[in-house]
């Protein structure tokens, strides 16, 4: 208590000295001064402690680009569809089913048409990722299959799991996706090959196609920087194409090989390739990957054979789903969107993919392109039109030939009328006119021939006379044996007249009332 007076009275003391130094103007502007320092040290902190908010964004990236938040993969399969799981056709629910059943430890979620729009926004908008420029751009497409392929790599960033597109069916469980002799650990990403033709890769239509990892399937941690990269490449990819169309994104046309270089397995592909290469510190191009025999590990990238998601494909060596490492079947019956995004197709010679990576006919298909383009514009012309005929002929002859009549179901349709036909109807018009008797309009005969160019028949010629009566072989034949005791044994039938004639020895034997003929022949009748 006495040390608390004395340091009170020090104060006063220091004080009163203090103040009596200083000008009494100086003593009453002091408190002036302290609020003014207070005030601009509260406005400076609160400044800091509220960023702008293009540096939140920034910081936001560089802190989810460090790499995944967990060593295990999520429990969860995702997929996106148009309706939700109770709204499945029944091919849909059941490679659902498959899923749900091998990994019940696992959770299952669909985003649709309907939600996938709140979901981009909830995560990708302001408080979360904050990036607009993706909201905005997903908000703005029109074309279905871009959006699929940008939905799935937004899901995979932000929760990363297991993806599958509707049609995959699971034949193992995920929990054998990745093999005993890797630590999970040390894997980021599950991916398998799906395409592997490198010897295509100079191919002006097969090229960007032939080597490239299977996107229909794969598994991957969240938050890695291979997906976040992906989106980017996509958003920059979709901006030159509206620029280069001069129309916005949502009027942009793409046809199939610019689906599959801008959002599909390629662009998939050269992502993980370039990611690769950042995390190994050299080139890591698809010589690595070319004709596997087992799984990879690059970079955390574990590269399954193509058998384990692609297998069944007739190409790229890819077995069947029978083999030990097939993990999942591909049904495609999901993949009508090349019918919206049409792939290259020759007026004569077709589609290159129809070869199905197999080289001899590769090769004549491009002999046939070459041969094709030597032509002059007249004489391609000619060929077009010459093979556009003939697909119509095989068209006209193979629904003529898939048509069969039948009389009962024909009898018994609502379109048949069983009253009595009228009389003008069964009465023979005159040649030349209709029943009711208006005139039959003469038509060009190039316009009646038939395909294989003949004429058709003039209803008003003449009938053709008849066809001459065949004429019949006649042959001998057994008749029946009128001899009641050899029943079994046919009667030898006779031999021609000529063939009967009586000789000059056999007739001395014969009687002389016989009777002759004009010509003085015996008739064998009257022996």
């Amino acid at each position: 208590m006495e040390k608390l007076r004395r340091t009170r009275s020090r104060s006063m003391q220091t004080t009163s000295q203090f103040g009596g130094r200083l000008p009494k103007q100086i003593q009453r502007a002091l408190p002036i001064y302290a609020v003014l320092i207070l005030l601009i040290l509260i406005i400076s902190n609160v400044q800091n402690l509220k960023p702008s908010t293009i540096s939140h964004a920034k910081r936001s990236t560089q802190k989810i680009l460090k790499g995944p938040t967990t060593r295990e993969f999520p429990r969860k399969i995702w997929q996106t569809w148009k309706v939700d799981p109770l709204g499945f056709a029944e091919r849909d629910l059941l490679s659902a089913r498959t899923w749900t059943q091998l990994n019940p430890g696992h959770r299952y979620e669909v985003l649709t048409d309907n939600n996938d729009m709140y979901y981009v926004e909830t995560h990708f908008g302001p408080g979360e990722l904050d990036r607009p420029d993706i909201v905005d751009m997903y908000r703005s497409l029109k074309v279905q299959i871009i959006k699929a392929d940008l939905l799935r790599y937004l899901i995979m960033y932000v929760e990363g799991g297991v993806y599958t597109d509707i049609d995959v069916e699971a034949l193992k469980a995920v929990s054998s996706w990745i093999p005993d002799r890797y630590t999970v650990g040390d894997v980021d990403m599950v991916v398998s090959v799906e395409i592997d033709q490198p010897e295509f890769k100079n191919h002006p239509i097969l090229g960007k196609k032939s080597q490239s990892f299977c996107q229909w399937t794969f598994m991957c941690k969240p938050r890695l920087p291979v997906m976040l990269a992906l989106v980017d490449n996509i958003l920059e990819w979709l901006n030159d194409v509206a620029a280069e169309q001069n129309v916005p994104i949502s009027e942009i046309k793409l046809d199939f090989d610019e689906v599959i270089s801008g959002t599909g397995p390629s662009a998939f592909t050269d992502a993980i390739l370039k990611e690769m290469s950042v995390k190994t510190g050299s080139t890591v191009d698809w010589t690595t990957f070319h004709a596997m025999r087992e799984s990879k590990l690059v970079g955390g990238f574990l590269v399954l054979t193509v058998e384990a998601f692609a297998a069944g494909q007739g190409h790229s060596d890819s077995g069947n789903h029978n083999a030990r490492g097939a993990l999942v079947k591909h049904h495609y019956h999901a993949s009508e969107w090349p019918l919206l995004h049409p792939r290259f197709s020759h007026p004569i010679y077709g589609e290159v993919e129809r070869c199905n990576w197999e080289p001899e006919c590769v090769r004549i298909w491009d002999e046939n392109m070459a041969a094709f383009d030597a032509l002059s514009p007249e004489e391609k012309e000619k060929q077009i039109a010459v093979k556009k005929a003939l697909d119509e002929h095989d068209a006209l002859h193979a629904q003529m030939g898939a048509q069969s009549f039948d009389p009962n179901a024909f009898m018994n349709s609502p379109q048949t009328n069983l009253n009595p036909l009228p009389q003008a109807v069964l009465s023979h018009p005159q040649p030349g006119f209709y029943p009711d008797g208006s005139p039959v309009r003469n038509l060009d005969g190039s316009i009646l021939r038939n395909l294989d160019g003949s004429l058709p028949v003039n209803p008003n010629a003449p009938p053709p006379p008849p066809d001459p009566a065949p004429q019949l072989e006649i042959k001998d034949l057994p008749v029946p044996n009128s001899d009641p005791k050899f029943p079994d044994q046919p009667q030898i039938p006779p031999k021609p007249e000529e063939e009967l004639k009586v000789t000059k020895e056999e007739e001395k034997d014969i009687p002389k009332e016989v009777q002759k003929d004009t010509k003085g022949e015996i008739l064998l009748g009257t022996l």
